[in-house]
């Protein structure tokens, strides 16, 4: 069915004030100001160690040109990833010290515990040390090589999990998901004709759980309708498959929908998170994203029997059912910060600063993915730079030569990341799409950091036809982009 949104128009331009993500929005908020400021103040610093273009371009020789390899201490300002990277807040640090670290039913478990079932609503919850342990706890569980999981679009330790089982993941994202120039409130939507006519062709029985990742990180961190939710859902209890819900960003995501989706801009984000999990029948999180905390994860599930046995197997490869791999002291941090999560005057800061940067990058003429995600920027490198060939990684050049520029490490969300090599013909076969994110870190980075990161984004963006391409010289057969290496086709930073 096609959602009815309010508060959206495709010609819809923000009203431009005076500071940091200075935008008007269609909720109500506390804030009657035009400007939108942090709602924290800064207890604790950490210095920055400054580096110039000289220096970044023998680090980056030395990391065989991949940024996965810098040293942390070697970057500027840090865009690599979201996850895990966030400042705690002080409720956050004073839980740590509560925190318990009895082996078996340490009460900082019970409190993490209730957190999740007051927000999620799932009966089973089963702490891990982090996302990708709560992916491999649960396609082991449930996928053999016979079966089939979709998703509107899969991340990469996702389907690569999904993948060790022999299973096949497979993307089914909207059209205009994979066209980053396209405006649109809900790009991250799954196509549920698609889904569908994948359980016609399979058969239900070979579909062990299908998911939704919100928001679509994949796809440039688009959210996903509750609409499409409820969409999905239907489908899904009509065949008998369970549905998951890829939880690490939930609280954007339902942000976006209180800002964007008919009949709920006068709805709470607790509400509105608490509906969309209704649909579902389970989760996984990392969270390191929207728990606002530097390690951790659980998977739940109302399936008594499917949580005995992924305890089984926790016990197995994390530890016992009441840490999962964490101390004490996360699980208290966890729990905090889903509630913190949830504020929404943090929330309308949290999309107004990535949507600042993505606004002003792109009236500086970078192509980005629009509109503006939730927790990044995605810049379009086929785009960005047309010349280069997707055999050669345009997004990877402009990863490079942002580091250079500007100290910045983002990361490839292209070819690299998502494309495959033929093992026999050594053939590169591109992705659906050429990005690069710059995933902005919760709670961190301040205005002038983010003007900095304009004017140095901008500036290769000035001088891009004189940038090229990249080879791979190793590989890994799985997740390759985390050690893979690479020989510039080029004169960095030229």
């Amino acid at each position: 069915m096609q959602a009815r949104f309010s508060g959206w128009r495709e010609s819809q331009a923000p009203t431009p004030a005076r500071s940091f993500g200075l935008y008007e929005t269609p909720t109500p908020t506390r804030i009657t100001m035009k400007t939108i400021i942090e709602p924290f103040k800064i207890k604790v610093v950490e210095p920055i160690r400054m580096t110039n273009r000289e220096e970044r371009l023998g680090y980056l020789h030395a990391a065989n040109y991949n940024v996965f390899k810098l040293r942390g201490d070697d970057v500027l300002l840090d865009l690599l990833t979201d996850s895990g990277t966030a400042a705690m807040s002080s409720e956050q640090w004073a839980g740590v010290m509560r925190g318990d670290e009895a082996y078996a039913g340490s009460p900082s478990f019970y409190r993490f515990e209730a957190a999740v079932k007051a927000i999620f609503g799932f009966e089973h919850v089963i702490p891990t040390h982090q996302g990708r342990a709560a992916e491999r706890i649960l396609f082991s569980t449930v996928c053999t090589p016979e079966h089939v999981v979709p998703n509107n679009t899969h991340f990469d330790t996702t389907r690569a999990n999904i993948e060790a089982t022999g299973a096949r993941a497979v993307d089914l994202p909207v059209p205009e998901g994979l066209v980053p120039s396209s405006p649109g409130p809900f790009k991250g939507n799954m196509d549920v004709g698609k889904l569908e006519a994948l359980i016609s062709e399979v058969g239900a029985a070979a579909i062990p759980l299908c998911m939704l990742t919100v928001t679509n990180n994949t796809g440039g961190g688009q959210p996903v309708s509750m609409a499409n939710v409820r969409a999905v859902s239907g489908v899904c209890r009509s065949h008998g498959i369970p549905l998951y819900i890829d939880a690490c960003r939930f609280a954007e995501n339902a942000y976006f929908i209180k800002l964007r989706e008919e009949g709920y801009v006068g709805r709470s984000v607790r509400e509105i998170v608490k509906e969309l999990f209704s649909y579902a029948d389970g989760c996984t999180m990392s969270a390191k994203k929207d728990g606002l905390a530097n390690i951790g994860g659980f998977v739940a599930t109302n399936d008594e029997a499917l949580a005995r046995q992924e305890r089984d197997l926790l016990i197995l490869t994390e530890g016992f059912p009441t840490y999962g791999g964490l101390a004490g002291r996360d699980l208290e941090a966890i729990a905090i910060g889903l509630e913190e999560v949830l504020h929404e005057d943090y929330l309308q800061y949290r999309l107004a600063s990535v949507r600042y940067l993505g606004e002003h990058i792109a009236r500086g003429g970078v192509p980005i993915v629009q509109p503006p995600g939730g927790h990044a920027i995605y810049i379009d490198a086929a785009a960005f730079l047309p010349h280069i060939p997707a055999q050669e990684f345009p997004g990877q050049s402009v990863v490079a030569e942002l580091y250079v520029e500007g100290g910045i490490r983002g990361v490839e969300i292209g070819s690299v990341m998502f494309g495959r090599q033929d093992p026999e013909t050594g053939e590169e076969h591109p992705a659906a799409m050429e990005l690069v994110r710059l995933a902005m870190p919760r709670r961190v980075y301040t205005q002038s950091h983010v003007d900095f990161m304009v004017e140095a984004i901008v500036q290769v963006y000035e001088r891009r036809e004189r940038i090229g391409g990249f080879r791979l010289t190793y590989q890994a057969p799985t997740l390759r982009h985390f050690t893979a290496e690479f020989e510039p086709l080029y004169g960095i930073g030229s």
